[in-house]
């Protein structure tokens, strides 16, 4: 129950966010839905590879018809204007709702396959930014995770925390509510706050 919660959210967060870098990068309809499914479902499929298990997304409806739905409401609502997404914000915070939950989904999954501490970080990683990379190389650009300084960082630290809180039988509906709603404002406060880790 923990993941599909978890997943559910991240859909919505991401096919939002998916939904503006296609607007903001003038693609069409068929770039948007492009882009939409592989912020949204890309990592979510190489998670699933990793474990050795069919694809979520291709045993189960309810993504596609969430990807949709969020795309047919921002549509309606006229946030493909590009004087409604102007303001960055938008993207910010659906994208960093989005990291989150799928950092929390992946490490989930890792630690449901008895994954070790590498393997649960590696999942919560690949879940979360796999499938933004993926876009923002199709659409030529340095991938958003590459240039952001607590973006991949807080995925390996919400692998770590969930790992940690495994080891002393403390997952939870609680637990994990608590690990997100902290995340996703550290994820705000680092951006707001323009916290990065050193440049090499």
């Amino acid at each position: 129950m923990l993941f599909e919660i978890a997943e559910y959210i991240g859909i919505v967060a991401f096919a939002t966010s998916g939904f503006f870098v296609g607007v903001q990068n003038r693609l069409d309809f068929l770039g948007v839905l492009i882009s939409v499914f592989l912020t949204t479902l890309g990592g979510g499929i190489m998670r699933d590879i990793i474990v050795d298990r069919t694809p979520y997304t291709f045993t189960h409806d309810v993504p596609a018809i969430m990807i949709v739905i969020v795309m047919g409401v921002l549509i309606l609502f006229g946030f493909h204007r590009k004087d409604s997404i102007e303001n960055k914000s938008y993207f910010i915070v659906s994208d960093s709702i989005g990291l989150i939950s799928f950092s929390i989904a992946g490490a989930l999954i890792a630690i449901e396959n008895h994954f070790n501490l590498t393997g649960v970080l590696a999942l919560a990683f690949v879940t979360a930014v796999g499938g933004g990379i993926m876009r923002d190389v199709i659409i030529n650009q340095i991938p958003f995770v590459f240039k952001t300084g607590f973006y991949g960082t807080i995925t390996l630290l919400i692998g770590l925390c969930l790992y940690l809180l495994n080891q002393f039988d403390l997952i939870s509906v609680y637990t994990t509510a608590i690990l997100f709603v902290a995340g996703v404002i550290l994820r705000l406060v680092a951006y707001y706050k323009k916290w990065s880790i050193p440049l090499v």
